[in-house]
C-alpha cells in the first residue's frame, strides 16, 4: 500500500521514529535526555561503546526527530524532543482499546478457572 500526500510524511516520519527505538541503546540514550539535556561524553559514559558510535546513535535519533542539539559555547548538549514521541502516542491511542477489551476478556478467563479450581478443592 502505498500513501501520498500529507500522510506521506507522517508515515515516513513514524517509520524513522520506529526504527531509532528499536535499539536498546538509543531507547537507554532517550531516557537519559529524559532527565535532562547531556553531552555527547556524558551520554557516553554509561556504554563500553566509543563517543563516535554514540555519534552514531545521535544521529539516527536527530534524524528521527526525537533529540536536537544546539551549540553553547564548546558544548552540543542533546535534548530530548518529546513531539516526536507524542506522534507515536498517537499512533497508538486507537489500539489502546483494542488491549483493553483483550485483558478485560484474559481476566474474566482467570476468574473463571479460579473459580472452578477453588470449587474443585472444596
Amino acid at each position: 500500500m502505498k500513501v501520498t500526500g500529507y500522510m506521506a510524511g507522517q508515515a515516513d516520519r513514524l517509520d524513522a521514529t520506529f526504527a531509532a527505538l528499536a535499539d536498546p541503546t538509543r531507547r537507554a540514550i532517550l531516557a537519559r535526555l529524559a532527565i535532562g539535556d547531556a553531552t555527547v561524553s556524558e551520554l557516553a559514559s554509561p556504554f563500553a561503546m566509543s563517543q563516535p558510535a554514540i555519534s552514531k546513535h545521535l544521529k539516527v535519533l536527530e534524524r528521527a526527530g526525537l533529540i536536537s542539539r544546539r551549540r553553547e559555547a564548546q558544548r552540543r548538549p542533546c535534548h530530548l524532543e518529546g513531539q516526536q514521541l507524542r506522534m507515536v502516542v498517537d499512533w497508538l491511542e486507537p489500539y489502546r482499546s483494542c488491549w483493553a477489551e483483550s485483558y478485560d476478556q484474559f481476566e474474566r478467563l482467570l476468574d473463571t478457572l479460579q473459580a472452578d479450581d477453588n470449587a474443585t478443592d472444596q
